[in-house]
């Protein structure tokens, strides 16, 4: 059988939203169909490995996608994808042969927007459940001090919690999270933080002393900007999931990831 994306995007058609699982013929390489999975929904985790349990795995982290396997999982590597996770790896049959698997199970995803009256809201913590994110926090010991001493000032808290949980990569495959901001056109210009493969440029208008009350500032690619009054955490959470949003993407996918461009580990 030979692997693509379009046929691996078949075979999930035909699981459907699960829970279910599939065995796949005996010549596919299991390497390849999570190759083919990383490529499209980022690093996984892995649940299964030379058939022991990751002893972490919960509800939270796929462990649904193993119910299936009834112990028999040799590896089983997963990724959260909006309402659904994948499974991906090798299990032994009935008669105790490794066979390569593709699996499918339904997630809950809490709803990221209800905000109630004078509620102080994680907006990071909401970007983890909007994406799915199981992984370990990529950059926890990034060194602020030396970048804010660099750039001049000190940056939104919001912003470093993203970097530090997240680390190098983009939400969707698209609106790529910079590790470090930079000033666009100069130093009168705004600090960019974030950016999409449109050339759209997110910063934020620095406005007084305090970096976490420093509004987003859109600079599309024609140059004209447009201020929105909300974090660059909120921002992102709104972009993904509010279809009323200026800039969203909800419009496009009713599902949403992130993409880390670094090995998983």
């Amino acid at each position: 059988m030979e692997l693509t994306q379009a046929s691996v995007n078949d075979l999930l058609t035909r699981l459907g939203p699960g829970p279910r699982h599939l065995r796949l013929p005996d010549d596919v390489d299991p390497q390849d169909v999570t190759d083919l999975l990383g490529d499209r929904f980022g690093a996984p985790r892995t649940l299964v490995l030379d058939g022991f349990t990751d002893p972490t795995v919960d509800e939270s982290s796929g462990a649904a996608l193993l119910v299936p396997f009834e112990g028999r999982a040799v590896t089983i590597r997963a990724w959260a994808y909006g309402d659904q996770w994948v499974g991906a790896g090798t299990a032994r049959d009935a008669e105790g042969i490794e066979r390569p698997v593709l699996a499918v199970a339904r997630r809950r995803v809490p709803q990221p927007l209800a905000v109630a009256p004078g509620e102080d809201v994680d907006w990071v913590e909401r970007l983890v459940a909007i994406t799915g994110w199981t992984r370990p926090a990529r950059r926890p010991d990034t060194d602020w001090t030396q970048t804010e001493s660099r750039l001049g000032t000190a940056l939104p808290a919001d912003y470093k919690r993203m970097v530090e949980t997240f680390g190098d990569g983009a939400f969707d495959a698209y609106l790529g999270l910079f590790q470090e901001p930079w000033a666009d056109r100069g130093d009168g210009g705004p600090l960019v933080w974030a950016g999409t493969e449109h050339e759209d440029r997110y910063g934020w208008r620095a406005d007084g002393d305090d970096p976490d009350r420093w509004p987003v500032l859109v600079r599309s690619f024609d140059g004209e900007d447009l201020v929105l009054d909300c974090g660059a955490a909120e921002f992102v959470c709104r972009v993904l999931v509010d279809p009323h949003h200026p800039y969203t993407m909800a419009r496009y996918f009713d599902t949403h990831w992130f993409m880390s461009y670094r090995d998983a580990g």
